[in-house]
């Protein structure tokens, strides 16, 4: 088992410092390969050093302008502090560097909605929930954004697929008594905005929600 290996194998092990000990003899031992910049750059975002992270992904694109991975990983942190465009920017690069996972998708997906352009989002969301047919999350967001896009009849289909995944999704509930509601079927609106305050007793949305459906019947 190379070096490599061995340290991915501790980082599934949770052990972090043995991880970063075992990439940082291999960074010395091969200092042009790109994917020891690149594991050891996830040992540090792993354990929340975001800023030390990003050096090593970024060093792992200057020995490798391909390394798909690194600009899937440099988005991350970038999307974190909350810089949107440039992370965009990257979850773009890393597609056009032939990373095709579900989740560099749903990450493009969620900082073009971050940066309200819905229309741009949808398929890569799409796409996403294609290729994660299981994460609750990606259909929730899908969700979204095709009700933003008042799309409502493939939203509510989206957000139920959500429930089903995971039934305890409060704000899945919730966007599907807002959807029920904008449909005017009064009683699914109500039981979902019911649901969603049942899992989570202070989702002020929800409250506020169920009261304007029940002022109106």
């Amino acid at each position: 088992m190379d070096k490599n290996q061995q340290g991915i194998q501790y980082m599934q092990e949770g052990k972090w410092e043995e991880a970063a000990k075992i990439f940082m003899e291999a960074i010395d031992e091969n200092p042009e390969d790109a994917v020891s910049y690149i594991n050891f750059g996830n040992v540090l975002s792993a354990v929340g050093d975001g800023e030390r992270a990003l050096k090593f992904f970024l060093k792992a694109i200057e020995l490798d302008e391909n390394a798909g991975v690194a600009y899937y990983s440099v988005g991350n942190l970038l999307f974190e502090k909350e810089q949107f465009d440039e992370a965009k920017n990257m979850f773009e690069k890393a597609m056009q560097k032939g990373i095709d996972h579900g989740d560099n998708y749903f990450m493009l997906g969620i900082s073009l909605m971050q940066l309200e352009q819905g229309k741009l989002a949808l398929p890569y969301l799409q796409r996403a929930t294609e290729l994660n047919p299981q994460d609750a999350e990606a259909a929730f967001q899908y969700g979204l954004c095709l009700a933003q896009l008042e799309l409502i009849d493939e939203a509510i289909k989206q957000l139920q697929h959500c429930i089903e995944l995971d039934e305890e999704h409060a704000d899945a509930h919730y966007n599907l008594g807002v959807a029920y509601a904008f449909k005017e079927d009064v009683q699914k609106a109500l039981d979902h905005f019911n649901r969603a305050l049942d899992i989570q007793p202070d989702h002020m949305l929800a409250g506020y929600g169920k009261k304007m459906i029940e002022k109106q019947s």
